[in-house]
């Protein structure tokens, strides 16, 4: 009877050891296709921007978690990048230039950004200089006249897929 009790814990811890190592594998591989930019940030708690515009509105900043497929990313040293968002586009900087992410090969990939979303005017000569930075044509250029009241971020931490 006790050679059976032993028999059957055995059996049950490696079977619950296997069945660890698999869910630690599978952890591994998702983070084996993600690259992280600036702190450290987690997969979780992803909030819809619909339900932080309504936040934004009463309060001019809000620190967030969000995701979106980038558009694009500064081709001169990948200090900004634009997401679309679920049919917003968002503007993204790095806080105090402290990261910068790839300035190619990421466009359409999906990427998390963790930080403060606010209200923003960007001047004339901001817009510019980033058309200039994502390689727009003189002629681009020059027709930007008027500043821009859009949504901005400041990301602390960047995963891309």
């Amino acid at each position: 009877m006790k050679k059976i009790i032993i028999i059957s814990f055995s059996f049950l811890f490696f079977c619950c050891q296997s069945n660890s190592k698999k869910s630690d594998s599978k952890k591994e591989s998702n983070l084996e296709n993600s690259s992280f930019y600036g702190t450290i940030i987690s997969e979780d708690s992803v909030k819809s921007l619909i339900l932080e515009k309504e936040t934004l509105k009463k309060l001019g900043s809000k620190s967030c978690k969000l995701s979106g497929q980038i558009i694009e990313t500064c081709s001169m040293k990948g200090c900004w990048m634009s997401l679309d968002i679920g049919g917003d586009t968002l503007f993204v900087k790095f806080r105090d230039y402290a990261f910068f992410v790839p300035k190619d090969s990421v466009e359409g990939k999906r990427a998390i950004i963790q930080g403060d979303l606010f209200l923003d005017t960007v001047s004339v000569e901001m817009l510019k200089h980033y058309a200039e930075d994502a390689g727009k044509t003189e002629k681009e250029i020059a027709q930007i006249t008027e500043a821009s009241y859009k949504l901005g971020f400041t990301a602390d931490g960047v995963i891309i897929k």
